[in-house]
Formats: structure tokens, C-alpha cells, sequence
């Protein structure tokens, strides 16, 4: 008996987690520039700043610098203690105990406690605040997190509990053995309590938020600049070393592109895929590609015939021709998409898809006899709307897709350009017909990818089918990578048979960084890139 209880108290701390050091990481032979400021491109307007209602990237990359979790990111992507010390997890998997920090405080030097992460929870589950990733603490399942957004219990009831004001805990319905990966999401920041009761919407102004991370917003001018300043209250100060960070809301590529030519703009969001081999050749210190955690895609709205038909969509799939896309189009290795999740994903082995196998000649012929199946040939073409937000290489693609439906189907497509925030609000009320659209990993793991088309999802298709949410439910509590990964390839077997959404390409992350900047991460495979983390040299 003895025995036995020493075994379970050894699993029960199996997971203590030592505090490495985070932040700027910078080599002994480096000298550093006198001034420590940096300019970074991200592409589209920030929507917003509140951790509770971050879904896209510009955001996530502003917000990842003014706040943090429970855990962060090393420059390799191995999740690493942040605003807590340290964790346990309970023999069945099911309870995690998070320890925080001694002495971290919010940026107006007030303490931060599980108190604060206990309510952010919360007010995230909560219907009322339609945070737009609630959905993702279904996914995590945390206990009752499902009921709770479905109205079935009170939000007091979420699985999240602080213990005292040092001490977190976590309670899932079942096991996720990537839990601890999830908790990178900004959903699962703490935000600090009296702002938000206090300014309600307002909170995220400068003069009114609070931070805990290594940066607050000092100056934020829509559609033109967002600056932070270092915040002296966050708890890993000293090893950050950049002072100030601008981004820049730059759409339109070539203009980003000449501005960093010009040295205004230190690390860019991408830059014009037609400039890619020219830069190549002439500045390849300045390019850098790096593997992404992102699947390109075209989302439909199966509630509009004729997209409620299978063989419809699968159609306008096969009749893409990705070597074109990927090779010709794109030019900057990018796998071409026919499963949900990219290969970059830590552990993925995708299944054999039968339509992959097919040369294009033949997925032609199979895409020409499912539609004419379906009722449309070229004397009765099939005609629609494709809507791609605002972004010169979107529209790019959306060109060339609409060519290949025509060339190969006889189809008419009509092409929508919306801006970021219209285009974001017409897919949340399913107010669309086909969309461009893209998912960038939360996490490094393939659920991460196939749990948003489950039922509980974030898919703005609200696609549903209950063999693909076995599978998921299957993966969830396997008790091995292979077995979970058989799962997942039974899933993906499910989506290729009704493609609910167009896998098009997988995503490399290429951007231009100047020369003097140090500490960009060349091997993490999401997106994250803390500012934290970079530093200019002489």
C-alpha cells in the first residue's frame, strides 16, 4: 500500500514544471543599438484588444504583447511557465493545479491573483459577453463549459476555481493531454476586473487599460499606428529589452514593402507574393521562411443551396489545381492542402486521401460528373459569390480560382472585396455564400485544426456531422499518439467525404526582417513572435 501511494504521488507531481527564463535571449558577443525601439507591419486594422473576443492575427500579435497566460511560447514553441510557476496535473488527467508567480502585477502595479484568472474565465464562457473563442473551452473541456454556452447552468459552474490567491485550478469533464498547449490562446489571458466593470467597452483605450505583460498601450490611431510603451511592472522586466513597439495597420503590400525598403518598417506581415524571387536574389538576408501552423481555405455556407450538396462542393475542390496555385501562384513552399492539418503540426501523419492521389486531369473529369450529378453542366453553369477580405494576394488567388471553375466547370464567379471588420461580421452572421478564409494554429497539436468544424466549432460554415465529432471525441481520450492519430485521420477521411471547406494550401510564414534585428524565432511553427523576445543590434 505504501508502494502504491508513493507511486501516485510521484505521478501527481510528474508534471512540476521548473521556471526556465523567458524573453530576449541575447548572445554574449552582441552589442546592442543605444535605442531600443521597433517597427512592426501587421497588416490588417486591429479589431480589437481584449483577450475575450481576439479570433484573428492582428490582433493576437498586439494583444500576445500586452498580455499574458498561464503558460508562453520558447523561441523553439515548447510551452514554458509564464505568469504561473509552476503546474501539477491529478493522477486521471482531469484536475490541473496552476501555482503563480511570486509577485507579478498588473501594469498599475496591483497584484495579480487566481482571482483574476478565475473571472477572466468566466466572463469568457459567459453567453452575455459572445466571446467569439467560448467554443474553445468546449474544446478544452473544461468542466461544463458546453452547458454553460448552451444556457443550461450558470457560468459560476465552469471548472475553474482559485483556490486561494496564488492558486489555480482547472477541472476538465475528461482528460486532453494537450491541455497545457491551449493554454497559449489569448482566451485564456487574465484581464484585470475593475477596467472592464469600470469603462465597459471603453477599457482597451490607452488611458484606461491594464496590462500584464511586457508592454502597455501608450497611442492607438486607427488605420494608423498602435505604439506600446515597456511596462516596468511586468515580472520578467529585466530580461526584455526593446522599449517600444509600433504596428502598423498597412493592407496594401507594396506600400508595406516600400516602406521597409525605406527602413521604416523593422519586420513586416508579408510582403507582394510577385516580388518573392526578385527578393530572393537581392536581399536574401532579409527574407526569411519559416514553417507555419495555417491552412488556406474556402469556407461555405452549406445553409445555401447548393452548398447543402456534397457533391457541389467537392466539385469546385477537385477542380483546383494546387500545383499551379502552390507552385506558380505562390512560389514560397507552400504545401498544397487536400487534409485539414498541415504536416508542420508536432506528430501528424495525414491519411491517404483517394482525391489526392488523383492526377488533375482526373480530378477534373470526377468534378465535371459531380456536378452535372447535381444538376449544373455549361448550359445550366453553376453561378455564386466568392467574398476575400481586402489584401491584394487574396484577391490574386480569388482570380485565379474563378479562372480554374471556369476553365474546368463552366462556372461563374462573382468576386466580393469587403474590408477586414465587414468581411469578419458578414461570415459571424453566415452572411456569405463561398468565403476565403484561413485557420492559423492556437496550439501545436492537429486538434487544433479539426476541432473547428466540430459541432461545438468556431466554423462559420456550422457545418455538423456526428462521425466526424466521434472521431474527435475518440481522439480526445486515446491513450497514445498513434491511437489519437488514427482518430484524426478518421476524421479527415469524414471532411474529405464532405468537404465542408476547400483545403487550398498550407501556410509557410515569410516576412522581411531588417539585419539589426535579433531574437526572431526561426523555428516556432505558430505564429507567435513576442516582442519580448527581439532586440536591435548595433
Amino acid at each position: 500500500m505504501q508502494g502504491s501511494k508513493l507511486s501516485k504521488l510521484a505521478a501527481l507531481i510528474a508534471l512540476m514544471v521548473a521556471a526556465p527564463v523567458i524573453a530576449a535571449d541575447v548572445p554574449a558577443d552582441v552589442t546592442l543599438a543605444t535605442v531600443q525601439e521597433i517597427v512592426r507591419g501587421n497588416g490588417d486594422e486591429v479589431p480589437t484588444l481584449d483577450p475575450a473576443y481576439s479570433s484573428d492575427n492582428a490582433s493576437a500579435r498586439v494583444i500576445q504583447d500586452m498580455f499574458e497566460g498561464l503558460v508562453t511560447q520558447d523561441l523553439n514553441g515548447d510551452i514554458i511557465p509564464a505568469l504561473a510557476s509552476h503546474w501539477k496535473s491529478s493522477e486521471n488527467g482531469k484536475v490541473f493545479t496552476f501555482v503563480l508567480r511570486e509577485d507579478i502585477k498588473w501594469s498599475n502595479g496591483e497584484p495579480i491573483t487566481a482571482h483574476d484568472f478565475e473571472y477572466s474565465f468566466k466572463r469568457v464562457i459567459d453567453p452575455k459577453t459572445a466571446a467569439p473563442y467560448a467554443w474553445y473551452y468546449s474544446t478544452a473541456h473544461i468542466n461544463n463549459a458546453d452547458a454553460i454556452s448552451l444556457g443550461d447552468k450558470e457560468v459560476d459552474s465552469l471548472g475553474v476555481k482559485a483556490i486561494d490567491d496564488t492558486t489555480l485550478q482547472i477541472t476538465l469533464d475528461r482528460p486532453v493531454p494537450h491541455f497545457t498547449k491551449m493554454l497559449v490562446h489569448e482566451s485564456m489571458f487574465p484581464v484585470y476586473r475593475k477596467a472592464v466593470e469600470t469603462y465597459g467597452d471603453r477599457w482597451t483605450k490607452p488611458e484606461n487599460i491594464v496590462t500584464s505583460s511586457a508592454y502597455n498601450l501608450s497611442k492607438w490611431v486607427i488605420n494608423e499606428r498602435l505604439v506600446l510603451e515597456r511596462s516596468p511592472s511586468y515580472w520578467n522586466d529585466t530580461k526584455t529589452v526593446i522599449n517600444k513597439v509600433t504596428y502598423l495597420p498597412i493592407q496594401d503590400l507594396k506600400a508595406e514593402y516600400n516602406r521597409f525598403l525605406t527602413g521604416e518598417i523593422d519586420i513586416t506581415s508579408s510582403f507582394p507574393l510577385e516580388l518573392y524571387n526578385t527578393i530572393k536574389k537581392q536581399r536574401p538576408d532579409e527574407l526569411l521562411t519559416v514553417p507555419s501552423l495555417g491552412t488556406y481555405y474556402y469556407l461555405f455556407n452549406i445553409d445555401k443551396a447548393p452548398f447543402d450538396d456534397a457533391r457541389v462542393r467537392k466539385a469546385l475542390a477537385y477542380a483546383l489545381d494546387r500545383d499551379v496555385i502552390t507552385e506558380v501562384i505562390l512560389g514560397q513552399g507552400q504545401p498544397a492542402a487536400y487534409t485539414v492539418t498541415p504536416q508542420s503540426v508536432a506528430g501528424y501523419k495525414a491519411p491517404d486521401l483517394a482525391w489526392e492521389e488523383m492526377s488533375q486531369k482526373e480530378r477534373n473529369n470526377k468534378a465535371k460528373q459531380l456536378l452535372a450529378e447535381a444538376g449544373f453542366d455549361k448550359s445550366t453553369p453553376l453561378k455564386f459569390e466568392l467574398a476575400y477580405n481586402t489584401n491584394e494576394s487574396h484577391k490574386k488567388l480569388a482570380i485565379v480560382m474563378a479562372s480554374m471553375w471556369k476553365k474546368a466547370l463552366g462556372v461563374q464567379v462573382e468576386l466580393a472585396n469587403q474590408e477586414w471588420k465587414t468581411f469578419l461580421q458578414k461570415l459571424g452572421q453566415k452572411d456569405f455564400t463561398v468565403a476565403r478564409y484561413a485557420w492559423m494554429g492556437d496550439y501545436n497539436e492537429a486538434s487544433t485544426f479539426l476541432s473547428y468544424f466540430e459541432s461545438s466549432g468556431m466554423n462559420y460554415s456550422k457545418w455538423s456531422n456526428d462521425a466526424f465529432d466521434k472521431a474527435m471525441q475518440q481522439a480526445a481520450i486515446a491513450p497514445s499518439n498513434k491511437e489519437r492519430n488514427g482518430y484524426y485521420q478518421q476524421a479527415e477521411e469524414v471532411f474529405a467525404q464532405e468537404m465542408p471547406a476547400i483545403p487550398v494550401y498550407h501556410y509557410t510564414k515569410t516576412v522581411l526582417k531588417q539585419p539589426q534585428v535579433g531574437g526572431y524565432s526561426l523555428k516556432n511553427a505558430s505564429e507567435s513572435r513576442y516582442s519580448r523576445d527581439l532586440y536591435i543590434t548595433k
